[in-house]
Parts: C-alpha cells; structure tokens; sequence
C-alpha cells in the first residue's frame, strides 16, 4: 500500500517548526525604515554652511577659519531677528583638548526688529562671541551640552544659544527713542513741538459728571458728616 507507506515516512519525518522567539529576533534585528529615517535626519548635513569637517584637526591642535555664510531661518528671539539668508560673518577657533573641540567664535550679524516704544521697524548689526566645548561622546559635556557628529561640527546650535543671550527683550529704534503718546497714539517724534492734551479728568471726569460736583466735597473745617 504506497500511501500508507509515504503516510509513515511523513508521519516518520518531524516537520520543522518555526520559532517565535527566532522569528522575533530576526525582526528585531533587522533595522526598520523608520529607524534609518531618525538616524539621518539625526546626523548632521556635511553640506551645512555652519557644519565644518575637523578631520584634519590633529592632537592638541588648533585651526582657525573666517568665512561668510548665509544666516538659517529663526535666528533670533522675541521683536528682534537675523534676517534669514542675510550675509553672516565668522571667526571660529577650533582647538583640540582631547575629549572635545574647544570652539571660540566671534560672529558678526545683521538685524531686523520692531521698535519696542514707538513700534516701528529699524535695522542694526549686533556682535556675538561664545566660546563652547563640543564633547567626542554623548554624556561628557551634559545634558544642555554640545557634542560632535562622528568627524563634523555644527557651529549652529551654539551660535543660537549665544544670540538668543545677546539679544535685548525690549530693542529700540534708537536709545532716545521717546514712543508713542498715551492719549491719542501719535509718535511723539513725528508730532508738533510741545504735543499734548488738556487736562479733563480723564476717565475720573465721568465719575465726577455721575455724582455731581457737590458729591464728596467737604465744608471748609468740616468733616464732610451732615447733622
């Protein structure tokens, strides 16, 4: 009987299950694409304008650059900002101290802003010097820290740090800047010689119009008590 003979040998043979625990396994170690997509975008664009190579940055040496580059987006904080794309130019140290680079840099930047008294636009240039260590492994420098990318180094986040510092919270068009004026709005700059309002009261004046001009005066020697 051959089907019982090929039943036996079938029934003989052990068929091969398959693992859970090694099925798992393999899909855990095979890297998802969404594990590639985090780790490029956590890795830093070489061709940045405020990424710079240190592979030629030997033991306890130091280099130094001056270049002009174009300013990223948000750079700056509150009424006052970087112009995005704007010509901002460096100087930067790098120096090697053995668990890090040590960057010095002096940058030079343009500004856009609007005026804190008088609300107009207006336009200056600031200085920014930061001096920061870029740790070579994560957790050397701490948390808030800065740390390098394999051989390259973004300048950017400490320059954003440094600018945010340096920046006023209240910027002016100009130190003597006399604003606006409280009664109608008008820029006190742009208005007449001696700008000003009568004296009506203000808001007490509807107060005084609702009681009467009799209500809450005293008698001369009084005590403001009728008998």
């Amino acid at each position: 009987m051959p089907n019982a003979k090929l039943s036996g040998r079938a029934a003989a043979r052990p068929a091969r299950s398959v693992d859970q625990t090694e099925t798992t396994g393999r899909a855990a170690a095979r890297p998802t694409r969404a594990a590639h997509e985090t780790v490029k975008r956590q890795r830093n664009d070489p061709r940045g304008p405020l990424v710079f190579d240190i592979r030629t940055l030997g033991p306890a040496s130091a280099r130094s650059e001056s270049l002009t580059v174009r300013a990223p987006a948000d750079l700056g904080a509150g009424m006052v900002r970087v112009p995005e794309g704007s010509e901002l130019d460096l100087e930067v140290q790098f120096e090697d101290v053995g668990d890090g680079v040590l960057v010095t840099a002096l940058a030079t930047a343009p500004l856009v802003g609007e005026c804190a008294r008088c609300l107009d636009e207006f336009t200056s240039s600031t200085e920014v010097r930061f001096c920061e260590l870029f740790a070579a492994r994560p957790g050397e420098s701490g948390d808030d820290g800065y740390v390098l990318d394999g051989d390259l180094l973004d300048v950017e986040p400490a320059l954003r740090d440094a600018l945010v510092l340096e920046l006023p919270l209240s910027p002016l068009c100009r130190p003597d800047c006399a604003g606006l004026c409280g009664r109608c709005g008008v820029k006190l700059a742009d208005a007449e010689a001696g700008h000003a309002h009568p004296d009506d009261g203000g808001v007490w004046a509807v107060l005084k119009d609702l009681l009467g001009p009799d209500q809450g005066e005293e008698e001369p020697g009084g005590n403001g008590r009728q008998d």
